[in-house]
């Protein structure tokens, strides 16, 4: 089943130096721009992360540092990135809880500001784990009947997210052919960053999801325990986490 789009919608994958999010960097991002048409538009680069890329991140995607030595920096292509980015809405395979904190981090870091309140995200392992609890290789062998022979390759991996999306509309009755509907049925909570370190409870109040506060709201605990708020903001967290506790903070004043 094609997708039914009112904008563009942006699939996509990073390969990095490592998980975290806060330290390490992309070398790799491959995307591929749907058109409400049907349209698509493929692109891969590969990036000069500007540290070391470890041996087991290698292992995994197979990117050396000789590969991308004579590479762009994210720095360098951020403002491009930013504008192909601009009016879509973002796909991916645990891409909420990576690929686009990942994304945001870099931005932030490049000085390049992109809004990521704007886009309805849909990650695509959520769907699957909802229904089927496997992994991208096994959604692809499950829902479109072939092999990802070439798994953590950014390029491969896209596109077998696109068309296990395209996949699980076909087979799921009950899945709505909706971006905004599919957005919310792959979100795990309704996020305040884009890390999930804080999310809205029931009465749309930011409420901590971490640590010995989870389940307290923001607010109160600024409030409660002033030193709370260094922590984060000299800790290793997201520099939008902490950009989302101090606009929490701002406002309680």
């Amino acid at each position: 089943m094609e997708l039914n789009l009112k904008k563009p919608i942006i699939f996509f994958d990073l390969e990095t130096t490592g998980t975290n999010i806060t330290q390490d960097r992309i070398v790799e991002i491959s995307m591929i721009k749907i058109m409400p048409n049907g349209e698509e538009i493929e692109r891969t680069l590969r990036i000069n992360p500007e540290i070391p890329i470890p041996a087991e991140a290698t292992a995994v995607h197979g990117i050396t540092d000789a590969d991308v030595a004579n590479c762009r920096t994210f720095k360098m292509i951020a403002k491009d990135l930013a504008q192909s980015f601009t009016g879509c809405d973002i796909a991916g395979f645990n891409s909420n809880r990576f690929d686009i904190p990942m994304l945001d981090q870099e931005f932030q870091r490049a000085g390049v500001k992109y809004d990521f309140t704007k886009p309805n995200f849909i990650d695509v392992q959520t769907i699957f784990h909802k229904k089927e609890q496997r992994t991208l290789v096994a959604a692809y062998k499950f829902y479109c009947g072939k092999d990802l022979t070439d798994a953590h390759s950014a390029s491969a991996d896209t596109r077998a997210t696109y068309e296990v999306l395209k996949a699980q509309l076909d087979r799921y009755e009950d899945l709505p052919n909706d971006i905004v509907a599919l957005s919310e049925f792959s979100s795990q909570n309704r996020n305040v960053d884009l890390a999930g370190r804080v999310i809205y409870n029931e009465n749309k109040q930011e409420v901590i999801n971490f640590g010995k506060y989870k389940g307290k709201l923001v607010i109160d605990v600024l409030k409660q325990d002033p030193g709370y708020y260094s922590w984060i903001i000299q800790g290793d967290f997201p520099q939008n986490t902490k950009d989302v506790f101090t606009n929490i903070k701002l406002r309680g004043k």
